[in-house]
C-alpha cells in the first residue's frame, strides 16, 4: 500500500472512457508503479470490456483501502447509476452526462478525504453535462468549484515539454485582451510554484510571445514592449525568477522540449495545445494545479464516433496514470 492509489473516474459511459480504462488496467506496468481505483459503474465496465475483447475480475469496494490493486483485476467503487439496457453508445444523452458528473465528484470527495493521492480523469462530453443539467461546462470547472480553487492552473507535459496556459477556453480576441502586465506577472509567480510543487525547485521558465517574431519592438504589435516584458522584468526583480522571453512562439516550444526551458508559460488556448499535441498527440497529458489535490487527465474527447468498437487507444489513458503516479509524492509532500 506504499504506492500512491490513484482515482480513475470512468467519465461518460457512452464514450470511449470506459474502454480505455479497461485496456489500461490490463497492463501489468500500471500496478507495478501506483494502485489505480476506478469509480463507475460495474455493467458499464462489463461493456467495455465485451468491446475489447478483454477479462478482468471486477472486485467491489467500498473503500480505496479494501482494493487488492494486482493485475487481473479492477477495483471499482460501484455507483451502479447506468442503464445499461437504454444506453446509446457514441449518443448524446443526459445519462451518460450524470453518470460521469457523478463519477468525477465522487472522485473529487475521495481525493479531499486523502483516500487517493491523486485523480486520473477520463473524457467527458460537454452536451452531455448540459442535456442532464449539470451546471457545469467541464471536467476543470467541475474541479474548480467542488474543489473551492479559484482559476486552477493547467499544465500540459509530452516528453520534456512542460506548457502552462496564461488563458483557456476564451474568444482569441478576448484572450489577446488578457494579454497585460499584471495577468503575466501573475502567472509566471504561479508556474514557478507550481513546478516546484511538482519537483523541480529551480525552473527556468520562457514566457512565449504573442505576436509574429515576438513583435519585433512593435513593429508588428506592442503587447510585447508594454505587457510582457515589463512582467518579466519585475518577476525577475522582485521574485528572482529564472525567466526569459518573450521568446517567439515558432521556435519557444522547440526549445522546450529540447530541454533549455523548464516550462513555456503559453498566452492563449490554441497556441500551446498545437504544440504539445504535434509533438505527440496521445502522449499529451493535461495537469491540474494549485488546487488541493493532483488531476491529470488524458487531452482528447469522448469520441463518439469510434465508441463501442474496441478501437480506441489507451496509451493516453496508460500516460495520465503514470504521470499522475509520477507526481503525486512530490505534490502531496
Amino acid at each position: 500500500m506504499n504506492k500512491p492509489i490513484i482515482g480513475i473516474p470512468l467519465g461518460d459511459p457512452a464514450g470511449i472512457g470506459p474502454e480505455i480504462v479497461v485496456k489500461s488496467l490490463n497492463q501489468k506496468g500500471i500496478y507495478e508503479i501506483c494502485n489505480p481505483l476506478v469509480v463507475g459503474d460495474k455493467r458499464t465496465i462489463e461493456q467495455a470490456m465485451n468491446f475489447c475483447g478483454i477479462s478482468l475480475n471486477i472486485n467491489i469496494v467500498k473503500d480505496p483501502k479494501e482494493g487488492k490493486y494486482e493485475h487481473g483485476s479492477i477495483d471499482l467503487i460501484d455507483l451502479s447509476n447506468v442503464d445499461i439496457n437504454t444506453l446509446q453508445i457514441g449518443k448524446v444523452q443526459a445519462m451518460g452526462g450524470k453518470a460521469a458528473f457523478e463519477y468525477i465528484k465522487t472522485a473529487i470527495n475521495l481525493a479531499l478525504d486523502k483516500k487517493v493521492d491523486a485523480i486520473a480523469t477520463t473524457p467527458i462530453n460537454k452536451e452531455s453535462l448540459r442535456a442532464a443539467k449539470v451546471p457545469y461546462i467541464g471536467h476543470t470547472e467541475i474541479l474548480e468549484d467542488l474543489t473551492k480553487t479559484y482559476n486552477p492552473l493547467t499544465m500540459f507535459q509530452v516528453h520534456n515539454l512542460r506548457v502552462f496556459f496564461l488563458t483557456r477556453h476564451l474568444s482569441l480576441k478576448k484572450a489577446c485582451e488578457l494579454v497585460t502586465k499584471e495577468n503575466v506577472y501573475e502567472f509566471i509567480l504561479r508556474c514557478k510554484e507550481a513546478l516546484k510543487i511538482l519537483g523541480i525547485q529551480n525552473p527556468k521558465i520562457a514566457v512565449a510571445g504573442l505576436n509574429p517574431h515576438s513583435g519585433e519592438h512593435g513593429l508588428f504589435g506592442y503587447e510585447e514592449v508594454e505587457e510582457i516584458e515589463p512582467a518579466i522584468k519585475k518577476a525577475k526583480e522582485e521574485n528572482n525568477i529564472d525567466v526569459v522571453g518573450p521568446v517567439p512562439a515558432d521556435s519557444v516550444f522547440h526549445f522546450g522540449l529540447k530541454g533549455k526551458y523548464d516550462a513555456v508559460l503559453s498566452l492563449y488556448h490554441d497556441q500551446g495545445h498545437i504544440a504539445t499535441k504535434m509533438v505527440d498527440f496521445d502522449r499529451t497529458i493535461s495537469i491540474t494545479n494549485n488546487m488541493p489535490f493532483l488531476r491529470t487527465s488524458v487531452d482528447h474527447g469522448t469520441a463518439f464516433d469510434i465508441a463501442g468498437t474496441g478501437k480506441a487507444g489507451e496509451v493516453s489513458m496508460v500516460e495520465a496514470i503514470k504521470l499522475a503516479a509520477l507526481y503525486a509524492p512530490n505534490f502531496n509532500k
